[in-house]
């Protein structure tokens, strides 16, 4: 779990590493906090009040543990679940199939974006995500249209996020197209407005990834090659028939 202020408001990946890759955000996940005071404690500068998030319970900002910073540069897209380029309805059906008991996909119960994917191997692939702690219905509309004009002008503002990595792989037959999925989440910390804004325009933003080091599916050497997957080209997986 993923939790706001001591609340459960997303449920991650299962533990056995088999099961389906996964974020859903639960009813609970419904707290939209002002980062008033939080940009200060990362830069020593001044908050934005109109920029809203919501932030783990860092005791100062992030729970207690090892943190490997990575700044990205992303070009969002808003995923809505079930329709296209949803990650849940496409690419994971054909590894894992439809879920046995409902007989559907996975539902991540919240819009999100999709920003980078590429090939690990020749059997992995890395697929990328930035996932609103709120749905962007909650943004306000003049301060995403502001982002928007100042992005047109050439601005790359940038966004903060508290990051995952899981790494999963069916089990032996499970459904056709067989890889290891690696899922790179961030959930987004500051910057809701930004990513909406990139998307509506089809520009860039920078993200500040704060990835948590020992709290996803992934092993140390996992973590590692993160920084330079993320130099190569974007490529799409093509699934097998």
């Amino acid at each position: 779990m993923l939790t706001v202020d001591g609340e459960p408001a997303f449920e991650l990946s299962f533990w056995c590493g088999t099961c389906p890759f996964l974020f859903r955000r639960l009813e609970t996940g419904r707290q939209t906090l002002s980062l008033e005071g939080v940009r200060e404690r990362l830069t020593g500068a001044p908050a934005d009040p109109d920029e809203g998030g919501v932030i783990d319970a860092f005791g100062a900002l992030l729970p207690e543990g090892e943190y490997l910073p990575v700044l990205l540069q992303v070009e969002p897209r808003l995923v809505v679940p079930g329709q296209d380029g949803d990650y849940f309805r496409d690419e994971q059906v054909a590894t894992w199939g439809l879920d046995q008991f409902w007989g559907l996909p996975e539902y991540p119960d919240t819009p999100y974006y999709r920003t980078f994917e590429t090939a690990v191997d020749a059997t992995a692939h890395l697929y990328e995500f930035v996932v609103p702690m709120v749905p962007p219905t909650w943004n306000t509309r003049d301060r995403v249209e502001e982002y928007v004009e100042l992005m047109g002008g050439g601005t790359v503002p940038t966004a903060v996020a508290v990051s995952t990595l899981d790494v999963c792989e069916p089990a032996v037959g499970q459904p056709a197209d067989h890889y290891r999925h690696w899922g790179l989440t961030h959930f987004l910390l500051d910057g809701h407005h930004k990513l909406e804004a990139a998307a509506t325009a089809g520009r860039p933003v920078r993200l500040l990834s704060l990835l948590a080091l020992g709290e996803g599916l992934a092993e140390s050497e996992d973590y590692g090659r993160l920084p330079a997957l993320r130099t190569q080209l974007r490529s799409a997986r093509v699934t097998g028939t």
